[in-house]
């Protein structure tokens, strides 16, 4: 009789241990299943959101310098092109493509034309590939990358050389302008007691020839964007100017108030010793289009193709 009470009890302890058990056992999966609160939430979102400040400006400036680096790069092959040309034709660089006219009767266009309107006699090319593509395959090493972005026809017109004609201007063969500045056998006006700008003709240089050959595009009152600075480098307060059918897109911004100081950009130039530099907006000389080859007169005010800017180094 004591054992039945005795086994009676352990039973009925045993049971409730385990409803104890069944208690503690959903209250357990509870808090194991349970979500972040709102509060929580708000603070995993404000952690995201700091870092995300504090990296995105970082990865911005990486993407910055490797754009820069593909730029110097692009110049170098530039340079490396041209001497090779010249090394092939008796130490003489490709003719200048930036012109516009026939004959005696033509005058000088802007110095970014990769292909100009026609050409100047018989025996010049209208496109640098005509002189160039030999050794230049590709037409981006041609273009800024930090332009906006490059033409959409880029490649085409490049291919084509001398018989480019657009597809969005199927009467006329018209031009294609690009995001670099390319002075050899290129002729400007400088003004003052500095006169002339003449690029380079030949590999082996002339006491009035500059050794510039290429530089970034970097101008003020340009045709498409009247009283403001233009160039392939995006620069503070620059917005962005739209393409055309026969020019690429650049940024532009700012008028003759602004010190060139405040552009807050970094600039590059090849030269014919092969050697590629950076310079800044406060480092440069203007340089006006010539409209009268004949006398060195350039543009009126407002009425040309605006002031171009060379790295002051280029007159040395």
């Amino acid at each position: 009789m004591r054992e039945s009470e005795d086994l009676r009890m352990h039973k009925l302890s045993a049971k409730e241990k385990t409803m104890e058990f069944s208690d503690y056992t959903p209250c357990t999966r509870h808090k194991q299943g349970h979500g972040f609160t709102l509060v929580e939430l708000l603070v995993v979102m404000a952690i995201l959101s700091l870092l995300m400040g504090i990296l995105l400006p970082g990865l911005a400036e990486v993407r910055r310098q490797a754009r820069r680096v593909i730029g110097t790069n692009n110049q170098r092959q530039i340079v490396s092109g041209v001497s090779l040309f010249a090394m092939d034709n008796d130490e003489k660089y490709p003719e200048s493509v930036a012109t516009i006219g026939f004959g005696d009767n033509w005058n000088w266009q802007e110095p970014t034309i990769l292909t100009g309107d026609r050409k100047r006699s018989p025996r010049l090319h209208r496109s640098i590939s005509s002189y160039l593509r030999p050794y230049i395959n590709d037409a981006s090493v041609m273009f800024c990358p930090n332009a906006p972005r490059e033409h959409k026809y880029l490649q085409e017109a490049w291919d084509a050389g001398e018989d480019w004609g657009n597809p969005d201007a199927p009467m006329i063969k018209g031009p294609m302008i690009g995001t670099y500045c390319f002075y050899w056998n290129y002729v400007g006006f400088l003004g003052g007691r500095r006169g002339i700008f003449r690029g380079p003709r030949s590999a082996s240089g002339g006491h009035e020839q500059s050794k510039l050959l290429v530089s970034c595009y970097f101008s003020y009152d340009h045709w498409q964007t009247r009283n403001a600075y233009s160039s392939c480098e995006k620069f503070r307060s620059a917005g962005l100017t739209e393409e055309t059918w026969f020019s690429p897109a650049y940024w532009s911004g700012l008028n003759s108030n602004a010190s060139l100081d405040t552009l807050k950009m970094k600039l590059h130039a090849g030269y014919t010793d092969g050697h590629v530099e950076s310079y800044g907006p406060s480092e440069v000389i203007p340089m006006e289009v010539i409209v009268n080859p004949s006398t060195g007169a350039p543009y009126l005010s407002g009425l040309g193709p605006g002031v171009f800017y060379l790295p002051d180094t280029s007159l040395h």
